[in-house]
């Protein structure tokens, strides 16, 4: 089962809510930590004075029966301060309820926190040498944790309403702030599918406008992609309406054909279709990839190595037509490229060469490299083009008339694109050397150093 996506809106009001839960927790600690240290602070000094006033007092020699007589005449259920006076050791006088063991546990003047009757206290012992007078103030430390509670009662409500309401308005802005991206989800969402024109989206903040601008360069990239494939379709069906009618044409005449020779020469006619129309799907592939995808694997290619196996797999075509087919390349020729690609560069322009010269014409190919620039050129002796024909040469599909030869009219298409992937430039005129036409693919040589 697919897992439900997580909401960023949430996402992001969970940490805001979590951030300020910690913020305020950490406030209400510091606000307790310093409201326990002033309020001990002033409840010790207030015990240091009592003690103080108990100790200027005179006292005299008291009996037992004194010393409950002079105990303080105020009960209370539960006493929270009590006080002792010990002289030389014996029991002056005490508050009501005070034990009548000292409560501090010892001697020592200073403040200490001791536990007496199952209750904790806090207790300041205060000494009088030479009188020999012991004065113990103690306090109930629950006491304390009431005052302290009480103070903070009034500080921290403020801040257990204001929660709820920092959530809410966390809440509020959050949504807010993500209007915008939900508003070009929307746009998105309801495109139709065929559209990929770029999106328009008003009011967007400066975080979501390279987004915006990443979906506008995808969808310009698939519209490219979808026009290349529809341009392929219309091509292959327009192209290949002529070779599958002429194969389909001889192959009804030689099922009808008596004559064997007749036969032979229909069967043929039809082999020969077949190897057109393959070759004009291999074209038109070819060409659909490169305006697709472009050129991927980029190495570093020796052009003279493969320009020579180019030139060595179409002498027997040229041999065929008794033509003269002459390679000039000297040093090695270094360039950054695609070997496929530059072998598909090469076979297209000499293969163009030999396919509309005469039988008995000359064919050079010239490859130079100096000066960090090589120059690959291809003339022959044939007819040329004039200059209305160069004009529409690389046109898809263009073949000169008359020249008595088939072919896709894809091939300088071809040569052309794969040119422009490699920033080579390439240009056609007619042939100063053999006075046919001149092909010429020119660009940078590729240093390593």
């Amino acid at each position: 089962m697919r897992a439900r996506p997580v909401s960023m809106q949430g996402r992001l009001i969970r940490s805001v809510l979590a951030v300020l839960t910690l913020i305020w927790l950490i406030a209400a600690g510091v606000t307790w930590i310093d409201a326990r240290h002033e309020v001990n602070e002033l409840l010790d000094a207030h015990l240091a004075q009592s003690a103080a006033l108990l100790l200027v007092q005179r006292y005299g020699d008291f009996d037992d029966d004194d010393i409950v007589a002079d105990r303080l005449a105020v009960r209370q259920p539960q006493p929270t301060v009590l006080f002792q006076v010990f002289q030389a050791g014996k029991l002056v006088l005490r508050s009501d309820d005070a034990p009548a063991q000292p409560v501090s546990g010892g001697a020592a003047p200073g403040y200490r926190t001791v536990a007496a009757g199952g209750t904790a206290w806090r207790v300041f012992a205060a000494a009088d040498r030479s009188r020999d007078l012991l004065v113990l103030v103690a306090e109930r430390s629950a006491a304390r944790q009431s005052i302290l509670w009480a103070v903070l009662r009034s500080t921290l409500w403020p801040l257990v309403v204001a929660l709820p309401l920092l959530a809410v308005a966390s809440w509020a802005v959050v949504r807010h702030g993500l209007a915008p991206l939900r508003a070009l989800g929307q746009a998105v969402q309801a495109r139709q599918p065929a559209a990929l024109a770029p999106i328009v989206a008003d009011g967007l903040t400066s975080e979501l406008q390279p987004l915006l601008s990443s979906l506008n360069d995808l969808l310009g990239r698939v519209s490219v992609l979808l026009e290349s494939e529809r341009r392929f379709t219309a091509d292959a069906a327009h192209e290949l309406r002529t070779p599958i009618a002429a194969i389909r044409v001889q192959a009804q005449v030689a099922a009808a054909e008596a004559d064997p020779a007749a036969r032979q020469h229909a069967l043929a006619a039809t082999v020969s279709g077949c190897d057109r129309a393959a070759r004009l799907v291999d074209q038109l592939l070819t060409l659909s990839r490169l305006e697709a995808n472009g050129v991927t694997e980029l190495t570093r290619v020796d052009l003279r190595e493969v320009v020579r196996q180019v030139v060595a797999a179409l002498a027997p075509q040229a041999g065929y037509k008794r033509q003269e087919l002459r390679l000039e390349a000297g040093l090695a020729c270094p360039v950054w490229g695609n070997d496929i690609l530059l072998a598909l560069l090469a076979r297209n322009l000499i293969d163009n060469a030999i396919r509309y010269s005469p039988t008995s014409a000359s064919i050079h190919v010239r490859l130079t490299c100096e000066h960090a620039q090589f120059a690959l050129e291809v003339d022959d002796s044939g007819p040329g083009l004039s200059q209305p024909q160069l004009a529409r040469l690389g046109e898809r599909f263009f073949r000169v008339p008359g020249s008595g030869e088939s072919g896709s009219g894809l091939g300088w298409s071809i040569a052309r694109r794969i040119c422009q992937a490699h920033g080579f430039a390439l240009a056609a005129a007619p042939s100063a050397r053999l006075g046919g036409m001149m092909a010429r693919v020119s660009g940078r040589v590729h240093d390593e150093a």
